[in-house]
């Protein structure tokens, strides 16, 4: 089946030029899988591709992250009311959510929103903040917005509020749910989201001995966080998982 026929069957608006970028959010897909991030065939991933953010590429319902192809991603339009209506209709709670961050945040172009062991871990603590003891937690330092409103799947009003809390923030910890991280394209989301877990890992493990914590004082965290934003690699990051796919599984990039 060629890829505009797929598309059409799958809820697409119109035949598309966004090869690449189906195919870099195809490796993400298959990445996440391979680090246990996913959860089922739960957890979406969204490409916003039009200027204004609204007309965006997202995963269709019950694939599993290992085996999305770049061809099967649908392309929505964050406006049009009748999408859940049309065949092939994505996750309920995936155009929700995704959908009003598109409708709402121009800026944030890709999404990526998980329920990752370490992540999910923290945001179920009362106390959901990230003290800068290592340059990974270092990073986050006055980067994460903290959800604690939680209340329920992310249907209707819950999607709205996201929107609002995650204001000029680019990593939403989501209490008693997950994590959503934000970036304008999907090499810098995706290295955004694999530190994160590993800096929510560290975490974790250093309060699980009982021990107090070596803090850093505001000024390093600032200095560290302020340096991974100088030395970006997030491009070198997603070419070599592509690298490794395009050997082991070159089927994500159809």
């Amino acid at each position: 089946m060629s890829v505009t026929n797929l598309e059409t069957r799958n809820n697409s608006i119109e035949p598309d030029s966004y090869h690449q970028e189906r195919v870099d959010l195809a490796a993400v897909f298959r990445w996440t899988a391979r680090m246990n991030m996913h959860e089922s065939v739960a957890n979406h991933f969204s490409l916003a591709v039009s200027d204004d953010g609204t007309k965006f590429l997202v995963n269709p319902r019950g694939r599993h992250f290992s085996r999305i192809r770049a061809s099967e991603l649908l392309l929505l339009d964050a406006n049009d009311d009748t999408t859940m209506d049309q065949p092939n209709a994505p996750d309920p709670t995936a155009w929700c959510i995704h959908g009003a961050m598109h409708r709402k945040l121009p800026q944030a172009r890709c999404l990526l929103h998980v329920h990752p062991k370490y992540a999910t871990a923290l945001a179920s603590l009362e106390d959901s903040s990230m003290p800068p003891i290592d340059q990974n937690t270092a990073r986050y330092y006055g980067r994460v917005a903290i959800d604690d409103g939680f209340g329920g799947m992310g249907l209707g009003d819950e999607a709205e509020r996201l929107t609002t809390t995650l204001g000029n923030k680019s990593v939403l910890l989501m209490g008693n749910h997950g994590v959503m991280v934000t970036a304008t394209t999907v090499s810098q989301a995706f290295d955004e989201l694999y530190y994160y877990e590993r800096a929510c890992e560290t975490l974790i493990t250093a309060l699980s001995t009982g021990r107090k914590l070596r803090v850093m004082p505001d000024e390093i965290a600032q200095l560290t966080a302020q340096q991974w934003m100088d030395y970006p690699d997030d491009e070198l990051h997603l070419n070599a998982i592509k690298e490794i796919l395009d050997e082991e599984e070159p089927d994500y990039r159809t």
